[in-house]
């Protein structure tokens, strides 16, 4: 009889058509697949369960996030190389059931319920980390699904960012690793402020300000005055302390509020960075609508925003089903180009966009060697399935900015005034630097 590990290998190339492409050590100590590559490592049956009850991204999502599964070796490696099997598919829930009633695949599929178990007839139960998300983005639910992602403490989001605390795409001058994390993300905020022309006595509203680095840069480096607002308690009392703690607290106020509720503008600028993917397709006139209500005319929006690539038919779109039920609940990526409709369609103009998406790659991939350093002490932090979607999530989306399956893109608009004058130079893109 076949060993666990040469049965599966059997079992997946029936089922994809395809070579196995990485090493698979098996919970029988058993191995199989090309010497040389980097191994998954499937620790017990339970894997196999999970996968047959979710086939693809989700069940393999449960499985790493449970500890089913593993991997010895170049985390990378192996992500890019299931990719085309798992997230490049592009199959729809029909045509991948047409596809398992073909004859090999039916074979194969009983050949895993025979691997399995007799507990195949039972579904695990998810790793208690998974949320189910309904995208009905009230109030409630946007509150709760930044509170599940961003109220994991404060000391975990250190350990990962560094000292910057800044959690979206930074802005590298160089890919040779001669500039550091923290430089990077300094040379953002920097570049965010140059953008939005902020001067001395500006007043900004920074939109998820998370844990106050935007705020505290503008108020220190350029004299403005800040509000910061957030959903997430944790954030801003961290954001408060690092305020009280520059001697800033007369530049700039930290509210836990929604940005719809905001109702004292005009403000002179405004800063949205990493926050509007939190929005939703459906609600997304309504934040542009907002913001616009929210700047004097002549104001400026910068908004910092991850996209997808466009679907022929974008009906067809549909959720990652890993970030949503373990990263972020309700998120919504569009594109660029829907984007840069809405905020026109609510009244900017816009004036510039900037794709960012190579600077997201390196970005993440320091985050996760920050991850793996600072390892045991995240799992003391928030435990080791949380710590796994992490590494996992971040190392996913570096090889998604890497292979341009998504993008981040600085859309930088404007009210206009009365006459229509948008007050900025007529070669504005060295930003003043």
């Amino acid at each position: 009889m076949q060993d666990a590990a040469s049965r599966l290998k059997t079992l997946f190339e029936q089922l994809s058509g395809a070579s196995l492409p990485v090493r698979l050590r098996a919970w029988d100590g058993s191995t199989a697949g090309p010497p040389e590559a980097p191994v998954l490592v499937v620790r017990n049956r339970r894997a196999l369960r999970r996968l047959l009850w979710k086939p693809g991204e989700l069940g393999l999502a449960r499985a790493w996030v449970a500890g089913d599964l593993g991997i010895d070796g170049d985390l990378y490696a192996v992500l890019d190389l299931v990719a085309e099997h798992v997230w490049e598919r592009d199959e729809d829930a029909r045509s991948l059931a047409e596809a398992l009633r073909a004859p090999d695949a039916r074979a194969a599929i009983r050949g895993l319920l025979k691997l399995a178990g007799p507990a195949v007839l039972l579904p695990p139960e998810p790793p208690a980390e998974e949320v189910r998300a309904r995208h009905r983005h009230t109030r409630h639910t946007d509150r709760r699904a930044v509170s599940h992602h961003y109220d994991v403490g404060n000391d975990f989001y250190e350990a990962v960012l560094g000292p910057s605390m800044v959690y979206s795409c930074a802005y590298w001058s160089a890919a040779d690793g001669t500039t550091t994390l923290e430089a990077a993300q300094r040379d953002k905020l920097d570049l965010i402020c140059r953008k939005l022309g902020l001067t001395p006595g500006t007043r900004l509203l920074d939109v998820g300000c998370g844990w106050g680095s935007m705020a505290v840069h503008a108020a220190r480096e350029y004299g403005v005055n800040v509000v910061g607002v957030t959903l997430s308690q944790e954030q801003a009392a961290y954001a408060r302390k690092r305020v009280a703690d520059e001697g800033l607290t007369d530049r700039v106020e930290i509210r836990v509020q929604d940005y719809r509720d905001v109702t004292d503008g005009p403000y002179d600028a405004i800063s949205s960075i990493g926050m509007a993917e939190h929005v939703g397709a459906d609600k997304y006139l309504e934040y542009a609508e907002d913001l616009y209500r929210l700047l004097a005319p002549g104001g400026r929006l910068l908004n910092h925003q991850i996209s997808r690539r466009p679907q022929r038919d974008e009906r067809m779109y549909s959720v990652d089903g890993f970030i949503d039920a373990y990263v972020f609940p309700d998120g919504e990526l569009a594109p660029v180009g829907t984007t840069v409709t809405q905020l026109e369609c609510a009244g900017f103009e816009v004036r510039d966009v900037e794709s960012l998406r190579e600077h997201y790659a390196l970005t993440l991939r320091a985050w996760v060697t920050n991850l793996e350093a600072r390892w045991a002490q995240a799992v003391a932090l928030v435990g080791p399935a949380r710590a796994r979607v992490w590494r996992l999530y971040m190392a996913a989306s570096a090889l998604g900015f890497e292979r341009n399956r998504i993008g981040v893109n600085q859309v930088l608009a404007v009210r206009p005034p009365e006459g229509g004058a948008s007050g900025l130079p007529l070669r504005a893109r060295t930003w003043g630097a």
